[in-house]
Parts: structure tokens; C-alpha cells; sequence
């Protein structure tokens, strides 16, 4: 009787777990940006299955073309597809992540799963071109009728206060781990908007957010999107 109330406490769980798929590049990877996102679920009760189709370069149109995608959506039932590709703020990006887009939603609702963009940020060099990275996610999650999480956004505006943590790695394009946890923090919320982000403990995070002014001020913007 005991092995049958496990077996069913577990097929519950597995049942009620967010299952989801990353489909970009380095942007994604670094520092297992996913898996940051698994452990802010746990802390908070929630299960999330994540599995990365992620490689070095990619954008949209490389998964599609290499197949790889479609093979792991047949075989494998996710919640949400989250995809992402360069900061794509010229005309041609743009193209993409709508066209492109467009082709992954169409894969999405033959297997009932969610289609969201995750927008992400320009290099330090390309700065100037930010509005544009924010308003082709925009157009193009609205034009595919697919969540959008705003990291782009946030990170901006992050980046408007002087003297914190900063989201960039060394190489002023990659997320260094405190950008990372934002990326993680912001799909989380908006997942799961009713949990109260002003509960998380700073010393359970710190391994990615070393300061903990930046912390709160990353907790802050997440929590007002």
C-alpha cells in the first residue's frame, strides 16, 4: 500500500512538472542559465524539467534546418518552447525571428506546446542598437501570438543604475552569472507571477548574484515587469 501511495505521489509530481525546451545558443548555455531556472522552482515548491537543444552560433532557421528539433518534439511532450538567437536588431533579424518563428509555432501547436521568445541583449559595442533587439522581439511574439520573456528589457534598465554587479562576462557580450539568474529569475516570474519574489533568500542565490545590492535591485525590476 505504501509503494502504491510513492508511485502515485510521483506520477503527480511528474504530471504536474513544467517541462520545457530551450532552443538557442551560447546565450542560453552559459553558466546553465536552465538550470539556474530548475533550482529557483525547487526553492519555491515548483518542479521544472528543463532540456537544452542549444549550440554554439545557432539562430532559429540553424535548428529547423538541422532537424534535431523536430525529432525531440515528436518524441518528447513539453509545456513551452522557448527559443532564442542573436540580439537580431537589424531588418534581417527580424525576418527571422518572425518567419523562423512562425515555422517552430506551427511545430509547436501539432504537439500542444507553447511557443515564447526569449529576448535577449546587444553586445557592449552594439549598445546603441538596443531599442531595436526590444521592439523585433516584441513585433515578433505578437506576430506568432507567443509569450515573450522580456530579459532585454530588464537588463536595460538594470543597467541604468551605477555601482552593481554586472550582467555582462568579460567578453561584453556573454551573461556573466549574476545575467544568467536575471534571465532565470524573469521566466520564472513570469511563469509563476503570484510568488513573491522579495522572499528569496540572498544566500541561497549569492553563487550568482555575489552583491547583494544587486540582488535586491534584480528582484525588484523582475517583480514589477
Amino acid at each position: 500500500m505504501k509503494k502504491l501511495l510513492y508511485l502515485f505521489l510521483f506520477f503527480q509530481i511528474s504530471v504536474q512538472a513544467q517541462r520545457i525546451l530551450f532552443v538557442g545558443n551560447s546565450l542560453t548555455y552559459t553558466n546553465n542559465m536552465p538550470e539556474i531556472l530548475e533550482y529557483i522552482g525547487k526553492q519555491q515548491g515548483i518542479t521544472i524539467k528543463t532540456k537544452s537543444l542549444c549550440f554554439p552560433n545557432y539562430a532559429i532557421i540553424d535548428h529547423i534546418n538541422d532537424g534535431k528539433l523536430q525529432k525531440l518534439l515528436a518524441k518528447k511532450q513539453f509545456d513551452y518552447v522557448i527559443v532564442q538567437q542573436g540580439p537580431s536588431s537589424q531588418a534581417e533579424g527580424k525576418r527571422m525571428l518572425v518567419q523562423d518563428g512562425a515555422t517552430i509555432r506551427a511545430l509547436c501547436e501539432q504537439y500542444n506546446t507553447k511557443l515564447s521568445y526569449f529576448m535577449v541583449w546587444p553586445s557592449v559595442r552594439y549598445y546603441h542598437t538596443f531599442d531595436k533587439v526590444i521592439e523585433n522581439h516584441e513585433f515578433a511574439s505578437k506576430q506568432n501570438n507567443s509569450l515573450l520573456f522580456p530579459v532585454g528589457n530588464l537588463w536595460k534598465e538594470y543597467n541604468t543604475y551605477k555601482g552593481k554587479q554586472s550582467l555582462y562576462s568579460l567578453d561584453s557580450f556573454h551573461p556573466s552569472t549574476a545575467g544568467s539568474f536575471l534571465a532565470a529569475l524573469t521566466i520564472f516570474y513570469q511563469l509563476h507571477p503570484t510568488k513573491n519574489l522579495q522572499q528569496l533568500p540572498f544566500k541561497k542565490y549569492k553563487k550568482w548574484v555575489a552583491d547583494e545590492d544587486s540582488f535586491n535591485l534584480l528582484i525588484q525590476l523582475v517583480q514589477k515587469q
